[in-house]
């Protein structure tokens, strides 16, 4: 940060602003990488004040003009939106009408409208205040240094570029289910739901990177374009293509309908149909109150043509799958290759073998890496744009989900602990979902 800067909290109910910056030192604390004690902290703290909004934003307005007084000329206005897509438009038009736009950035949270007509009357209205060179839609997702190093992976090393297509690989996995429930957020999850929520925002993006083609550059405008022809080559989704599930008991959650349709669980089937993905399946999983929490990327290759080992009880487990990469995309992260080796012995015996990197071991340590928000903030405070989603794109993520929004499959019950419905193991039959077994 500069030596100079503010920073005003605001929601509709107000407080003081000490009340503010104990609320602001306790999530630091809990979360923060550096300790809340000291002169660093002391002079951080001055920084902090809030604003109550409930009336409108002409208090927010009074502040910001006294406090970019006390700054340095070349000081910017960042907003951040962490509001509901319903509440972000009044706020667009506001900051508009109060001249609160005008060379400002502002950050918006996903999700970014709840299907194609709202997300493009949200990007009109955003339109009609900011510049898109302006707008920063932010999915805390692409700022995980393990997100991340999948570009250096593909495009930085010979062994895995060859490799990255079709003629090698079987399909591909996305997986992040939560062992969490809805918690507080019954509100937020019953207009939205696990396909909105974590589908088209967060695992179609990394989905993105997975397929790009290289681009010329790791410059913004060249990354995002090729991002964005992924997008363009999906097809669009069908009922077929998608399980939806609801944990038991998610109807009794205070604030939860007794006749919910709401998934907490979403299995989704995408195909990207260009050149180098044609008859690669994207198999894409999420959902509430499950097994366990995950958060990996598996990359499944094909086997050989022609097998010296037949794939039975007397060469090779007969539980095991295809040979896989296994990324764990939670930070700091670890990158696994699971693989077929002979076992000890007099007899020629497959056993299944793993090969382990991790980024905590390799490069001194988890503290050095950046917290997602913490790099994805960075960088709408330097105007790099790389990992931020263009309006357009967003469009074309909700225009394929469109059918499904539409005509959703039936909701299926699923136990809270299990791995969700049966239904989603008969989508990737007859393959299986990697992290059951996953390497720990």
């Amino acid at each position: 940060m500069p030596k100079r800067f503010l920073v005003v909290g605001t929601a509709t109910n107000p407080i003081h602003d000490h009340e503010f910056r104990a609320l602001a030192k306790h999530a630091v604390d809990e979360f923060g990488r550096e300790p809340t004690t000291g002169e660093a902290w002391e002079r951080f703290a001055e920084r902090l004040s809030f604003v109550g909004v409930g009336e409108g934003l002409e208090e927010l307005k009074e502040t910001v003009e006294e406090g970019m007084a006390g700054l340095d000329e070349e000081a910017q206005l960042l907003h951040y939106l962490s509001v509901p897509p319903k509440a972000s438009r009044g706020i667009i038009e506001e900051l508009g009408m109060l001249d609160l736009a005008r060379g400002a950035r502002v950050i918006m949270e996903k999700p970014f409208g709840v299907d194609l007509a709202s997300a493009r009357e949200l990007n009109e209205t955003v339109h009609r205040v900011f510049d898109e060179s302006q707008v920063f839609r932010i999915d805390h997702f692409l700022g995980k240094e393990a997100v991340q190093n999948l570009l250096a992976l593909r495009f930085a090393n010979g062994m895995f570029e060859p490799i990255w297509n079709r003629d090698h690989i079987d399909h591909v996995q996305i997986d992040v289910p939560e062992t969490l429930s809805i918690g507080m957020r019954a509100k937020f999850y019953e207009a939205t739901g696990a396909f909105r929520d974590m589908v088209v925002t967060h695992l179609f993006q990394v989905l993105g990177f997975v397929a790009m083609e290289p681009p010329t550059s790791l410059q913004a405008k060249q990354l995002v374009s090729e991002k964005t022809k992924v997008f363009d080559s999906m097809r669009p989704l069908r009922a077929k293509d998608v399980v939806r599930g609801q944990y038991e008991g998610y109807r009794e959650v205070g604030g939860v309908a007794r006749d919910s349709q709401t998934e907490t669980f979403a299995a989704v089937k995408v195909s990207v149909d260009n050149w180098r993905w044609s008859g690669v399946p994207f198999f894409l999983r999420t959902g509430k109150r499950m097994h366990r929490s995950g958060n990996l990327l598996t990359v499944a290759l094909k086997q050989p043509p022609r097998r010296m080992f037949p794939m039975d009880s007397r060469y090779a487990p007969e539980d095991f799958g295809a040979d896989h990469l296994t990324f764990e995309l939670e930070d700091p992260g670890t990158i696994s290759a699971n693989f077929l080796a002979k076992v000890p012995g007099p007899t020629m015996k497959l056993g299944e073998a793993y090969m382990d990197f991790s980024y905590a071991e390799a490069f001194g340590g988890a503290e050095q890496a950046l917290a997602a928000y913490e790099r994805l903030i960075h960088d709408v405070m330097m105007g790099d744009r790389t990992l931020f989603t263009t309006a357009d794109g967003i469009e074309r993520l909700w225009e394929l989900s469109q059918e499904v929004l539409e005509n959703p499959p039936p909701l299926r019950d699923y136990a809270p602990g299990s791995w969700g419905p049966d239904e989603a193991n008969e989508l990737i039959a007859p393959r299986r979902w990697h992290l059951h077994g996953a390497h720990p």
